[in-house]
C-alpha cells in the first residue's frame, strides 16, 4: 500500500547556502590541494570574483570568514596571506570558547584539571622514553630559571608552564604540544597564586627536579608517579573565581 507523502518524517528539503559560504569552500579546497601554501598571498578580490562568478560582497565576506577561522591573515593595505596550518592554530580557534565555558560553569574547571592529570602523566611517560641529553639539559635550565623567579608569583607560574610545555615538546608530537599549551594557558587564568603559592615554591622546584632526574634515568613508571603526585598536590592551587 503506498505511503502517504504527508506522513513521511524525513526532511529532504534543500537549503540554499550563502554565496560567501560557497566561496569559503572553494578557497579551502585551494589550500588543501596545495594551490595556496603557507605564506602565499591570496588572489585579489577581482581575481576571485572572476574565478567564482560572484560579487565583491561575497568575496569579502568569505575572506573575513577565512580570517576568523585563522586560515588567513588580513592586514590593512596589504594582500591577505595564508597562515601556517598546525595543531596550535586549531586549538587557538577554540580558546575563547573554552575560557567562556570555564567561567560559566565551575565544574568545567574540575573537568579540565582531571583531563590535565590524565594527559600529563601520559606525556611524561612518552617524554621519558624519547628524551635526549639535550632535552634533559633544557629541563634542568628551566628549573633553574624558575628558581630565579622566587618572589614573583606570576613569573614563577609562567616558568612553571614553560617547564611542563618543554616536557611535552620532548615527545616530538606537535598535537601533544598544542594540547599541553592550551590546557596550561586556560588553567593559568584560574591559578590563585597570591593566595596559595607562599611557602610552596620550594616544593614545586623539588618536584620538578625529581621529575627531570627520573626522565634522565629513563624510569617511565617513576616519572609518571612523580608527575601524578606533583599534579595532585598542585590541584588545590586552581580555583574558580571571577576575573
Amino acid at each position: 500500500m503506498p505511503t502517504d507523502p504527508t506522513e513521511q518524517t524525513t526532511d529532504e528539503r534543500i537549503v540554499r547556502r550563502k554565496l560567501s559560504d560557497l566561496v569559503v569552500d572553494k578557497l579551502r579546497d585551494m589550500i588543501v590541494d596545495g594551490e595556496l601554501g603557507p605564506g602565499d598571498p591570496m588572489p585579489s578580490e577581482r581575481a576571485l570574483m572572476e574565478r567564482f562568478g560572484v560579487g565583491r560582497p561575497a568575496v569579502r565576506e568569505a575572506l573575513q570568514s577565512m580570517h576568523t577561522m585563522g586560515l588567513i591573515t588580513i592586514s590593512h593595505g596589504e594582500r591577505s596571506r595564508v597562515n601556517v596550518l598546525n595543531a596550535g592554530l586549531a586549538l587557538r580557534q577554540v580558546d575563547e570558547i573554552a575560557q567562556l565555558l570555564l567561567s560559566a560553569k565551575p565544574e568545567n574547571l574540575e573537568h579540565l584539571k582531571e583531563t590535565r592529570r590524565l594527559v600529563e602523566v601520559g606525556i611524561v611517560k612518552i617524554a621519558t622514553e624519547k628524551s635526549t641529553s639535550a632535552d634533559v639539559k633544557d629541563l634542568r635550565k628551566l628549573v633553574i630559571a624558575q628558581s630565579n623567579e622566587l618572589g614573583s608569583a606570576e613569573a614563577f607560574m609562567q616558568a612553571d608552564i614553560a617547564f611542563h610545555n618543554r616536557i611535552a615538546e620532548t615527545t616530538g608530537n606537535p598535537l601533544i604540544v598544542a594540547v599541553s599549551e592550551a590546557m596550561l594557558k586556560w588553567l593559568f587564568k584560574y591559578h590563585t597564586s597570591l593566595l596559595h603559592w607562599s611557602g610552596r615554591e620550594e616544593t614545586t622546584l623539588s618536584e620538578h627536579e625529581k621529575i627531570v632526574d627520573l626522565i634522565e634515568a629513563r624510569d617511565v613508571e617513576g616519572s609518571a608517579q612523580m608527575m601524578q603526585q606533583h599534579l595532585d598536590r598542585s590541584d588545590v592551587l586552581y580555583k574558580h573565581h571571577k576575573r
